[in-house]
């Protein structure tokens, strides 16, 4: 064999061995890719996607489950006028209703809505993006059953237009309320800032009053 012959036959095998390093490095790529698409459907799937915003703090759905039940949630409700007010939220309690206003916390939801409807003696209701009283979030969930009760200041319970229909509103009692608890849910109580709260500027939305009512400035998540 010439050496011409033996050369070019050099350069082909090192031809053909290229081939199967880029076939190899191709291949590797190939299942690292499927590997990273098949991560991330399982995340999706587990967690669970954010629903569609269809209007301004208007959604398609309600949100899945991203909280974990387990663990203990607190929501820090800073106000425009001033002072602040920590609610302990129940998971284990009414696990929908907390993963709801989590959520919408966490879509800042609740900045610069009002209290629309506080009443001396009472309540004072907040969470309505119109500041209506008849606004929400786009969807509504079920009521949850529990062994809370509207028996001291603090309690925090979603408002409703009936059973299951909640959305996003929300309000606070000035001390024991009287009320039926299989009527709404009671998912946290304030733990501090109770005189924050006792501040919030009366407003009776059927008095058609001139002004807005205090606002929420920020609301932020922490647990433990």
């Amino acid at each position: 064999m010439s050496s011409k012959q033996q050369t070019r036959r050099n350069a082909r095998r090192a031809a053909r061995a290229r081939q199967r390093l880029v076939l190899r490095i191709f291949g590797i790529l190939v299942v690292a890719l499927a590997m990273a698409v098949i991560a991330f459907i399982l995340h999706t799937t587990q967690k669970g996607s954010t629903p569609a915003l269809v209007g301004t703090k208007q959604y398609a759905s309600a949100p899945p489950m991203l909280i974990d039940v387990s663990k203990q949630y607190f929501a820090t409700v800073q106000m425009e006028k001033g002072g602040e007010f920590v609610i302990q939220l129940y998971p284990d309690k009414a696990p929908i209703t907390v993963n709801s206003f989590v959520f919408l916390v966490d879509q800042g939801f609740f900045e610069g809505v009002t209290f629309h409807r506080v009443l001396a003696g009472f309540m004072a209701q907040g969470g309505d993006p119109t500041g209506t009283g008849s606004g929400g979030p786009g969807y509504q969930f079920v009521n949850e059953s529990n062994d809370l009760k509207f028996d001291k200041a603090g309690v925090v319970a979603m408002a409703n237009a009936g059973r299951d229909t909640n959305g996003s509103q929300f309000f606070i009692t000035f001390g024991p309320a009287g009320l039926s608890e299989k009527d709404y849910t009671i998912f946290g109580k304030v733990t501090s800032g109770m005189d924050v709260v006792n501040s919030i500027a009366l407003r009776d939305p059927t008095q058609n009053p001139g002004y807005s009512g205090d606002r929420i400035r920020s609301v932020t998540i922490s647990t433990k």
